[in-house]
């Protein structure tokens, strides 16, 4: 191994007196942005004596980042930035998000900490299937894959078949990859005759660029035969390495020396408990061209009490549960898409992909599910068919509270995508 990093030993209480410090040093630096000159105008660092005075700082929020573009964000000569990345803008306008040359070293540090973490060595033959260019998902892994000393394969995402050429070739053994097109790969796998758990070498994957339910995860570890760990990131705090999991896959390690963590009520804006839902907002403490103050991600999340039998003790974080902008309101009732992934995995008989569709015909809002059912379960027999197609319906309105109409589809007929997947259409 040709990289360490001391700060995964932290105590709780060093842990506290660093993020103290940092967040002083964060608010300095922040001052130097156009877009926060005024709002901190009033603060005083020597009023920060503890993580917790982080909430007397204003919020940030996205609309913000778009309205302070291009540079209003940028809190050092533009000379010194070395890379921009931009956010992927599914929400709206996408934001620019620059670096510094120790911007871009820390980011390796965090995820290369991440793997480290997961039992990945130099040893390793690592295949980056995430998109490069301005998504920071492919270039995050890479550099911290390089860092750790592992051979390095830069795919990229798309090219099914090339990928699994790769994989083979080359003995790749840790991949990082969108979940939904880790099934993706494994239906071609199967078309192509080949049996992942033994023609192919890979034992850890990590996935993340999406939302995705535990069961999701199951099914990618029983395809491969392979460990699956769920990392957490978003452009605005470098990427991916914000938080991932260890070996024991019991939360996500936050990365506190580099984030400083809080769970808010979406709506009152006030901290929940651990082990309640909320938003996850997050306060950046080692950035040097984007210092930002209380990031509202937008992301569902809670925080898991007590300390991770790993020994490590930065807090730990459940897997995104949704996002607060993903929600849908059908018929009153608030439904996230992930439930439905939730609901679906759960019964054999269902297949790796699915659509929901939203409309209103004669001003009454209607869900279609739409399943694709795995190959081998899949018959021309109708009253099969509408037993099983009753027990989805079944499964999902225990979940979601709420009628669905389900849709059964053979295997192959729904669109698929190399990048994130589509699962959701409006039409109302």
């Amino acid at each position: 191994m040709r990289y360490s990093d001391e700060a995964v030993d932290l105590t709780r209480d060093e842990i506290t007196q660093m993020q103290t410090r940092l967040l002083r040093e964060t608010v300095e630096r922040a001052r130097g942005a156009p877009a926060y000159a005024d709002r901190l105008a009033g603060v005083s660092t020597a009023d920060i004596r503890s993580p917790e005075d982080v909430r007397n700082l204003p919020l940030t929020t996205k609309q913000q980042l778009r309205e302070g573009q291009p540079e209003g964000f940028l809190a050092v000569p533009k000379s010194e930035v070395v890379r921009m990345h931009y956010s992927s803008g599914t929400t709206g306008l996408a934001t620019a998000v620059y670096h510094t040359r120790d911007d871009l070293y820390r980011w390796s540090q965090v995820v290369a900490r991440g793997m480290l973490a997961a039992g990945v060595t130099e040893n390793d033959v690592f295949q980056n299937m995430m998109g490069y260019g301005l998504f920071t998902g492919g270039l995050g892994f890479h550099y911290a894959s390089e860092l750790i000393g592992c051979m390095t394969i830069p795919a990229s995402s798309g090219n099914t078949e090339r990928q699994i050429h790769l994989m083979r070739n080359f003995g790749s053994t840790v991949l990082h990859i969108i979940p939904s097109y880790a099934l993706r790969v494994l239906h071609v796998c199967e078309q192509q005759g080949i049996d992942p758990r033994e023609d192919l070498s890979v034992r850890v994957i990590f996935v993340g660029g999406e939302p995705h339910s535990e069961q999701l995860r199951r099914r990618i570890e029983e395809g491969f035969g392979a460990k699956v760990y769920n990392c957490y990131g978003l452009s605005e705090m470098c990427g991916p390495g914000v938080a991932m999991e260890c070996v024991e896959q019991h939360g996500l390690h936050v990365r506190e020396d580099h984030y400083l963590l809080e769970i808010l009520d979406p709506d009152t804006l006030e901290p929940v408990p651990p082990g309640e839902p909320g938003e996850v907002v997050l306060t950046t403490l080692r950035r040097e061209a984007m210092p930002l103050i209380r990031y509202r991600t937008r992301d569902i999340a809670h925080v898991i009490d007590g300390v991770c039998p790993c020994g490590s003790e930065h807090v730990r974080i459940s897997r995104i549960e949704g996002r607060t902008d993903d929600m849908l309101v059908v018929r009153g009732v608030n439904v996230y898409p992930i439930q439905v992934e939730r609901a679906l995995l759960d019964i054999d008989e269902v297949g790796s992909n699915y659509l929901i569709t939203i409309d209103r015909p004669a001003d009454l809002d209607r869900m279609t599910v739409a399943v694709e059912l795995s190959p081998e379960v899949f018959t021309d027999d109708m009253r099969a068919l509408n037993a099983l197609r009753e027990r989805i319906c079944r499964r999902l309105h225990t979940e979601l509270d709420i009628g669905v109409d389900v849709q059964l589809h053979e295997p192959g007929e729904l669109p698929v995508s190399d990048g994130k997947a589509v699962r959701v259409i409006d039409r109302r």
